[in-house]
């Protein structure tokens, strides 16, 4: 465990951000140094307030300037939109930035959004990791992690399995639940870029094998609803969609090397048809030599009541910070971070390995 102190700021208070914030106050490893608030009926709220602990004496603001102004290590930047232009200030002011809405790794797709992060942490000697669970943790550094004691690597599979109506959430209707199921496979609620913004993982991944991703394909099926699903926000009727199964792959010279497989569902009993996905929570599966797995369920508590992909999501952030404040200026994915703990442990930058089918991970 590191004795040094880092000072942070949580940028935005939603579901990740609080619970990032509440961490931020009861570690003795970080010291808060302040809170931006999008909400205006927050600002001038003691951040303890906010998340629910002891008073702080630190008042959250909606003034982005006096963020600017104060100083920190690093920010926690979590809004619910992604601001390229804001991060970049951020960095420039000589503020290191996790954030919860990537850039992950580079690849096409988002190269113009690195050029300017790079830029931006040349300019305030800054550092800027993006994080998230998944992408940005099941799947990247969890197949990498299993990967390192195999011999070949054939295909990756990553399952994520979400039970929409055991952890309801304020955007099952805008995911697709409840509409038309012919309406939703000729246009899903996904949008067409999702694909390409997971592919950021898969980029990690295949190249610390020595490899590319050629092309990128999808699929989506769906099941409906055997009977009208009720749930917190309203109902999903029956004959509606209630099942969702998008599937992702990456291929590498003709063969599939990566999938991603996403399950959403209202629920087990009141479907049309049954999926064997597997429990909720993600689950790795690797086919080469010796074939390996990993399951990570679903917890059964969670402090507080928190959403447990809220918590998973925002401490993948929380604990990159004392690594990433010690990294070099510049992006730094996991490749460059190297794998850190959950008490401020500073990663280590990995060799190259160049290996065809095994990267080596720095302990």
């Amino acid at each position: 465990m590191t004795d040094k102190t880092y000072r942070v700021i949580q940028w935005a208070t939603g579901k990740v951000g609080t619970i990032a914030l509440r961490h931020f106050i009861e570690n003795p490893i970080f010291e808060l140094a302040g809170v931006l608030v999008t909400d205006a009926s927050k600002a001038g709220k003691d951040a303890g307030e906010i998340a629910g602990t002891g008073s702080t004496g630190i008042l959250a603001t909606d003034d982005v300037e006096t963020i600017i102004a104060t100083r920190a290590d690093c920010v926690h930047f979590a809004p619910a939109r992604q601001d390229i232009e804001m991060v970049c200030r951020l960095l420039r002011s000589g503020k290191n930035v996790v954030s919860a809405l990537g850039p992950f790794y580079p690849t096409d797709r988002c190269r113009a959004d690195l050029e300017a992060i790079e830029a931006a942490c040349r300019d305030g000697a800054t550092s800027f990791h993006g994080f998230g669970i998944h992408p940005g943790f099941a799947g990247d550094i969890l197949p990498l992690t299993l990967m390192r004691v195999m011999e070949r690597v054939d295909h990756i599979h990553i399952y994520e399995v979400v039970d929409q109506l055991a952890n309801p959430s304020n955007y099952i209707e805008i995911m697709g639940f409840g509409r038309d199921c012919e309406e939703l496979l000729a246009s899903p609620s996904r949008q067409p870029e999702a694909p390409y913004f997971f592919a950021q993982s898969m980029a990690l991944v295949a190249e610390s094998m020595g490899r590319t991703i050629d092309n990128l394909t999808t699929k989506l099926e769906v099941v409906s609803a055997k009977r009208d699903i009720p749930y917190p926000g309203g109902v999903v009727k029956a004959g509606t969609v209630a099942g969702q199964h998008y599937e992702w792959t990456g291929w590498y010279r003709g063969a599939p090397l990566i999938t991603y497989h996403f399950y959403w569902k209202m629920g087990d009993q009141d479907l049309s048809e049954k999926w064997s996905c597997g429990d909720t929570g993600y689950r790795i599966v690797i086919e080469g030599n010796p074939p390996m797995e990993l399951t990570m369920p679903e917890p059964k508590t969670t402090e507080g009541g928190v959403r447990y992909i809220s918590l998973w999501t925002a401490m993948a952030g929380v604990n990159a910070i004392p690594a990433l404040c010690e990294a070099p200026p510049g992006f730094a994915s996991h490749r460059e971070l190297g794998v850190f703990g959950p008490q401020g442990l500073t990663g280590r930058r990995p060799a190259q390995s160049g290996t065809f089918s095994s990267p080596e991970l720095e302990p």
